[in-house]
């Protein structure tokens, strides 16, 4: 909190629709603090051809469903609305390789459907470059639904129908966040890990991980800290980036080490600014806007905070959060402080006719904090898992490797740890 400004740093919220993280929060005794998105202000806004443009409504994940939506909103041309709906009839593709997102797209779609709607709702989600990105490894379901039904749009309404409509938990929208702040999460997990008598080491560097011996095919691992201390270890997870987790077990098999240092990252920032409402014009309203690349801007996206989460700032305020970098776009970021918020200042004059004055400004660096699922990523996590086979008892979890959001994150470290209460169980070890 920065006064009565609650300002994140990360991720601003979480998907509801993917239990996991809904899941821990009710184990955690915080179902109570989970906020949905302001009803009052549930309209989104791409900016294209020169000013800011309604998102249409009918998208399901980021496929279009209801093409008359598109045609009011001039995003998308005549000629690519007709291109749009030739989803309807065109064949599937079925072929075992993997297919890059723009590919895939543009092949059901368009390029104009692609470049206007598509791309930016996919640099949204992993800054990344859709030309490189792997369909099989962030939307897979639209492999089947493609195989199924041939028409991702017949394939998705055939869907919400046969489901009765759209469904996600009881009385949730699409996101959620916590009353304060996402580290409220982190804070409980803490503390039930505490009160479940685990000991956490805060503050403290691992400077290297060792396997100094087997007995009898039997793996433990030194991990050294950085005042020298060395704690022995039956099971060691790396849950720390692929590229930190490739320097690690390097010493243990350059192999393993090889394929974790082969998952690509980006950089990004985010600028929060807080404004008063007065100074803010009729181009603010609903969430926020989302920038296609062809439009060659420097800003990705821009969420009006206080909007969509009105309990993130007085009523007397508005706060912005910007957002810039990703694949392609990391240029900007080798400016300092002041000249990136110059720098995204500029944008929101000219996309969104803020010209006042910010209250406060906050700039948010994550050098390489995002992980690139680039095509082969799910035969790369196949070659992963074979190599580290040979060694018990050593994991590696997070983000880089079976999906980037906080729910994604939250199932993947729950698979880890019953892949460990198992191997535990089976050498007769204890468990807790």
């Amino acid at each position: 909190r920065v006064g009565d400004l609650l300002i994140e740093a990360g991720p601003d919220s979480f998907l509801s629709q993917k239990p996991w993280a809904l899941e821990l929060c009710a184990k955690l005794g915080l179902s109570g603090q989970l906020v949905n998105t302001n009803a009052l202000e549930h309209k989104a806004f791409v900016y294209s051809r020169g000013r800011l443009r309604e998102l249409p409504e009918g998208l399901v994940a980021v496929v279009p469903t209801k093409l008359g939506p598109f045609l009011r909103s001039g995003l998308v041309s005549w000629a690519g609305l007709a291109r749009m709906a030739m989803d309807l009839v065109l064949p599937g593709k079925f072929n075992a390789a993997d297919e890059s997102l723009a590919s895939f797209f543009r092949r059901r779609f368009g390029n104009e459907a692609f470049e206007r709607v598509v791309e930016p709702l996919m640099a949204g989600i992993y800054a990344g470059d859709a030309e490189q990105m792997s369909l099989r490894a962030t939307f897979p379901q639209f492999i089947d639904i493609e195989r199924r039904h041939g028409s991702l749009i017949r394939g998705l309404l055939a869907g919400r129908k046969a489901a009765g409509g759209p469904k996600g938990p009881s009385g949730r929208t699409a996101f959620v966040t916590l009353k304060e702040g996402m580290s409220e999460l982190v804070r409980a997990l803490v503390a039930a890990l505490r009160e479940g008598g685990v000991t956490l080491l805060n503050g403290r560097r691992v400077s290297a991980i060792r396997a100094p011996s087997i007995r009898s095919k039997v793996w433990t691992y030194d991990v050294a800290l950085d005042d020298g201390a060395v704690l022995t270890a039956d099971v060691a997870v790396l849950a720390t980036p692929a590229y930190v987790s490739a320097e690690f077990l390097r010493p243990i098999s350059l192999t393993v080490s090889k394929l974790l240092d082969g998952i690509p990252y980006t950089s990004t920032a985010t600028v929060a600014l807080a404004y008063g409402n007065n100074d803010l014009g009729p181009l603010v309203k609903g969430y926020g806007f989302i920038v296609p690349r062809v439009e060659g801007r420097a800003l990705l996206a821009a969420t009006w905070t206080s909007l969509k989460w009105p309990h993130r700032a007085p009523s007397s305020q508005m706060l912005v959060r910007c957002y810039v970098g990703g694949v392609g776009r990391e240029e900007l970021l080798k400016a300092d402080d002041a000249a990136l918020v110059r720098q995204v200042r500029e944008e929101l004059r000219s996309l969104a006719g803020i010209t006042a004055e910010p209250s406060y400004v906050e700039v948010n660096r994550w050098d390489r904090g995002m992980p690139q699922y680039v095509l082969g990523h799910r035969n790369r996590l196949d070659q992963i898992q074979a190599a580290m086979s040979g060694f018990q008892g050593l994991y590696v979890t997070g983000a880089a490797y079976r999906g980037v959001g906080v729910p994604d994150c939250i199932r993947d470290g729950n698979d880890t740890a019953d892949l460990i209460v198992r191997y535990l169980l089976g050498r007769r070890l204890p468990v807790g």
